[in-house]
């Protein structure tokens, strides 16, 4: 990330990016108009969110012929997810549901089920993930 952690964070504060930022991750690279369409505003407004967005490092852009599609940048995304659990006040990195959990006595198992539900969900999709881009390689 070649700018200040502040600045990272003032660009996740606008709603809009935060839709763009949500499009990207569940719907892959998109273009402008694109984005346009489905936010429902002006590619000039869409663009001028994606130069915020790319300028601190969240997404970037690969020209492809005419089309320039927008993605998001991974390594920078997982940078931002250190950088709020190195300063989560209780040092869990990341874990804070179980920790809050344990200070709720009976809501501990119900939490920590729901935490199951939730990364039984995430291992499913990347498993999808991987067969996609292994059915992609033959």
């Amino acid at each position: 990330m070649h700018c200040r952690e502040a600045e990272v964070f003032q660009a996740f504060s606008d709603k809009t990016r935060l839709k763009i930022i949500k499009l990207l991750k569940n719907k892959g690279p998109l273009g402008v108009n694109e984005l346009s369409k489905a936010l429902g505003i002006t590619p000039s407004a869409v663009s001028q969110h994606l130069k915020a967005l790319r300028y601190v490092g969240i997404v970037r852009n690969r020209r492809q012929g005419y089309f320039l599609p927008y993605e998001l940048d991974h390594a920078n995304m997982l940078h931002c997810k250190q950088l709020l659990s190195e300063i989560c006040s209780c040092g869990c990195l990341g874990s804070c549901r179980e920790h809050q959990g344990k200070e709720q006595g009976s809501k501990n198992l119900e939490l920590l089920t729901r935490r199951e539900e939730v990364l039984k969900n995430e291992l499913k999709e990347l498993k999808k993930k991987i067969k996609t881009l292994q059915s992609k390689e033959v």
